[in-house]
């Protein structure tokens, strides 16, 4: 029967191509819309190069001190000397790194100078991300407690860099603001979007001008925190605020005398939406209340839209409709062939729309909009695209449907 109701919806379709290409274009579009946003957001907060661990990852950004009355407080990150006593010193974890945020800098060939984006981290970052080296290996250790001045650089600097870029470059000099570093290691660039890993030039927290010997609480370093498994994040969680309960209360940071003392450790998702929602309830509620606006702009009113353009299509079926109840046919059977024959015509439509996709992300990953860009249609969107097509479908074939399957048999007849 479900193979019949399929074929009437094909036979359907190739009657009237006016109709077809109208409810396909609607479908379509609104849902590469969907699967390029839905991609966005998975490039921006799922697990992908070279934070492919972020399922079992915790992101320490900010500290936030706060007076007595509630009234001033100072947020930011901090220095390498705190987070190495109350980060580095977990033992749950699997590894735990310190790194600043994007440092500017400036490099010279000939006279162009290029704009870079440093950082420095120490020997785990390696280990904690999941960077493809191109050419040589990270520095270690080793590196750090001799006091190395050594750089890993990404294949996009090594480009505009080096004159020949075929060309090895492991144990070459590079100068950046002065300083002479030798390169240890090569790279493939990570998009901007990822702050946490992004840069062109990774150095040593060692090197010169990290800061990292200030004795205070504030400063320019972050924290990845890597789990042993999923599960264990929530103990992580646990043992490190344990470590920050620990911190006497109240203090003076630059003169600042604080008395509350908030630093969370936090999936990626937390992290990137935290600083936006945290603390006020109203600009949450706007927050939420403009992404349910948009979605039902880009679902609910193409739905009404098809709804409309499936009722002037199935009301031509009038005399078809009477006809079958004239022989016996139940009201459920028709409102079901209705129904699968309006997800059939939506898969179709999902089905373009996945093809108009993968168009779409091929240009935006070519087009240098977002630097070293690597947007996907991976399973997790094709799913939630899916789902959207049986909603879809739905939404705009069971009005229609219910409407037609009651008309009386002399209604349907004279229609």
């Amino acid at each position: 029967m479900l193979l019949n109701y399929i074929k009437i919806a094909w036979k359907v379709l190739l009657r009237h191509p006016f109709y077809t290409f109208i409810t396909l274009f609607g479908i379509s579009l609104t849902l590469t819309v969907l699967m390029v946003l839905t991609s966005f957001l998975d490039h921006l907060i799922g697990s992908h190069y070279p934070e492919n661990k972020r399922d079992r990852m915790l992101y320490i950004m900010q500290m936030r001190q706060q007076d007595s009355s509630r009234t001033s407080n100072m947020s930011g990150p901090m220095s390498f000397k705190f987070l190495t006593d109350y980060a580095k010193s977990l033992k749950m974890p699997e590894r735990v790194t310190i790194t600043t945020f994007i440092n500017s800098s400036n490099a010279y060939v000939g006279s162009q100078k290029i704009k870079l984006n440093t950082k420095f981290t120490d020997a785990d970052f390696w280990q904690v991300t999941d960077f493809v080296f191109l050419e040589g290996k990270p520095y270690n250790e080793q590196n750090i407690t001799n006091g190395d001045q050594v750089a890993v650089i990404t294949d996009d600097l090594k480009k505009q860099y080096f004159e020949n870029a075929t060309e090895p470059v492991i144990g070459k000099d590079i100068e950046i603001e002065n300083i002479h570093y030798r390169i240890i290691g090569v790279v493939r660039a990570s998009p901007f979007t990822r702050p946490f890993t992004y840069a062109d030039v990774f150095f040593p927290y060692t090197a010169p001008k990290s800061n990292y010997r200030a004795a205070g609480m504030r400063g320019g370093y972050v924290a990845m925190i890597l789990g042993k498994d999923k599960a264990d994040l929530p103990a992580i969680q646990e043992e490190f605020q344990s470590h920050i309960d620990r911190i006497p209360l109240p203090g003076i940071q630059d003169g600042f005398k604080y008395s509350i003392l908030e630093v969370k450790s936090e999936p990626y998702l937390d992290n990137f939406l935290g600083p936006l929602l945290e603390g006020n309830s109203g600009l949450t509620t706007i927050f939420f209340g403009v992404i349910i606006f948009v979605l039902f702009m880009l679902m609910g009113l193409p739905a009404i839209n098809l709804v409309n353009i499936n009722v002037s299509r199935i009301m031509e079926r009038a005399s078809e409709i009477g006809i079958r109840k004239a022989f016996g046919a139940p009201v459920q059977t028709l409102v079901w062939q209705f129904i699968v024959e309006n997800i059939f015509i939506t898969l179709i439509g999902g089905i373009i729309a996945l093809g108009l996709t993968t168009i779409v992300i091929q240009l935006i990953n070519t087009s240098g909009m977002i630097a070293y860009a690597d947007l996907t249609i991976n399973l997790n969107v094709f799913l939630i695209s899916l789902l959207v097509c049986l909603i879809f479908g739905l939404l705009s074939g069971v009005l229609p449907a219910l409407r037609m399957s009651k008309l009386t048999i002399v209604e349907a007849l004279k229609s």
